[in-house]
């Protein structure tokens, strides 16, 4: 029988419902990757949460071990500009060394690492933080485009569309299989998005309050119980906007950005990624640029993975259920 939520991200990917669980920096590992494959939908582990390309095969391969066959794929996020530490080589080796069939690539553009991915087999999802950087995505060849709304955690861009926008335009205009993602948390949004012409949703901060994330159970806690007004924005003098949870450490980046706009230096030591990482172990979210979008409104409970996409899927079927009305 036919899945009810085919389309050509389901197709794409070979899953049973058009979400894709975002690289969630730090946090996507393989029990959380395998997790969502369990459960019918694909995620990426994030590379660059590994200090090196063996520490990443060796979560390739407890996540295929973990996913029981079914597909997942790795993360690839990449600064604006190459750096001489830069290891996207040293980690595209690992995977393809390890079999894995699909990447996310993000930052700048991955027109350099295509041909080596594509003569592997491996299909290339891109994120992009709007249309225009989707289209060049697009003529670049990459298989999929994801494009984030300003609602988004993370790195929504410096233009800040939204992502009903954002939806409607590129449902329109772009031609291979495509997401939309940014502030999505619930079924009902799942099916708007289909609605706008797209092929399926990316899903990050909802997720955050899985059991399969490691961060710390205070740090969840804490997601329960914020409102869609508790991120901020931060680096926009840099141009490298990022949202993320409202807290010590935005108030500060956002009253240096204000006396000394545009040098990032002085930006450094309050965004480093350790900083983050550590608020995740310790639970104390009171300082570090840590990731958030707006949809952390929908994080209600903390449970298994599967039971969170349970729950989307259902709400996707009865919005179908209501909708019926207008036929």
């Amino acid at each position: 029988m036919e899945a009810q939520f085919r389309t050509a991200i389901t197709d794409l990917f070979g899953t049973r419902l058009p979400i894709v669980a975002g690289g969630l920096h730090w946090l996507a590992d393989a029990n959380y990757v395998a997790a969502a494959a369990r459960a019918g939908i694909i995620g990426f582990i994030t590379a660059s949460s590994f200090e090196n390309g063996a520490r990443l095969r060796a979560e390739i391969d407890r996540c295929r071990d973990l996913a029981e066959g079914r597909p997942f794929g790795v993360n690839i996020s990449m600064l604006p500009k190459p750096t001489p530490d830069e290891k996207v080589n040293e980690y595209i080796d690992e995977i393809i060394g390890g079999g894995v069939r699909f990447v996310e690539t993000s930052g700048r553009s991955p027109e350099a690492f295509l041909p080596r991915l594509h003569a592997a087999g491996i299909k290339v999802l891109h994120k992009a933080p709007s249309l225009r950087h989707a289209k060049k995505a697009e003529s670049l060849g990459v298989d999929a485009v994801s494009i984030v709304g300003a609602e988004c955690g993370g790195h929504p861009g410096v233009d800040l569309i939204g992502s009903m926008i954002q939806g409607a335009l590129a449902g329109a205009a772009i031609n291979i299989p495509m997401l939309l993602g940014g502030g999505i948390g619930t079924g009902r949004q799942v099916m708007a998005a289909l609605a706008l012409g797209v092929d399926g949703v990316t899903i990050g901060t909802r997720f955050l309050v899985a059991d399969e994330i490691w961060a710390h159970d205070d740090y969840k806690e804490l997601l329960i119980t914020l409102k869609e007004t508790d991120t901020a924005l931060m680096m926009q003098s840099v141009r490298n906007t990022v949202r993320a949870l409202r807290n010590s450490t935005t108030e500060i980046v956002n009253d240096l950005e204000r006396t000394q706009a545009g040098d990032f230096s002085v930006l450094r030591p309050h965004v480093a990624g350790a900083l983050g990482r550590q608020a995740y172990l310790s639970g104390d979210a009171s300082s570090g640029a840590l990731s958030l979008g707006q949809a952390v409104a929908f994080a209600d409970r903390r449970e298994p993975l599967a039971r969170i996409i349970e729950r989307i899927e259902a709400e996707m079927i009865s919005t179908t259920n209501a909708l019926s009305r207008f036929h």
